[in-house]
């Protein structure tokens, strides 16, 4: 028997104000996308941006249903849309803001299993790491560089 310890490192910015001009910009975005999100059965509203290595940007927002199953993520809504438009460009970079209607939310909140399932998906077929940036609605924003470090022994294509 050998025990296998995995480590990673993220990088935490006290607030917006920290982070490169690139990224405050893009956080920006995000928060706009956040206020746009279809969420009236959790109040729990989620805007993604990314930037593409095209240049553009993409927004996405969670979008609920009252059959709970049926609806997507943010984090999904953005990355399959610009998989679907622009197939050959790269993530570069994703930022994420969520935030209750019920409470303030000042705990960043990184993204759900199911998102990080598909951001590994595009981050092993752009063989590029994807930089996520996540926040609360204010406070802290925290930085992956990879989605790998946020799901450490991933199932990708390899595994097929």
């Amino acid at each position: 028997m050998k025990e296998l310890k995995i480590e990673t490192t993220l990088i935490v910015f006290d607030n917006v104000d920290e982070l490169p001009e690139d990224v405050t910009k893009l956080m920006a975005v995000a928060m706009e996308a956040r206020a746009k999100a279809y969420a009236p059965y959790s109040n729990f509203s989620v805007g993604a941006a990314l930037l593409l290595d095209n240049g553009e940007v993409i927004l996405g927002n969670n979008q609920e249903n009252a059959s709970y199953p049926s609806g997507l993520c943010a984090e999904r809504t953005a990355i399959y849309y610009a998989g679907a438009n622009f197939p050959d460009a790269k993530v570069l970079k994703m930022a994420i803001t969520a935030g209750s209607r019920m409470q303030p939310t000042i705990t960043p909140i990184p993204p759900c299993g199911a998102c990080r399932q598909a951001i590994a998906e595009y981050e092993v077929k752009q063989d590029c790491p994807i930089e996520i940036y996540f926040m609360g609605e204010t406070g802290k924003v925290v930085k992956s560089n990879s989605l790998a470090d946020l799901l450490p022994l991933g199932f990708d294509k390899s595994f097929l």
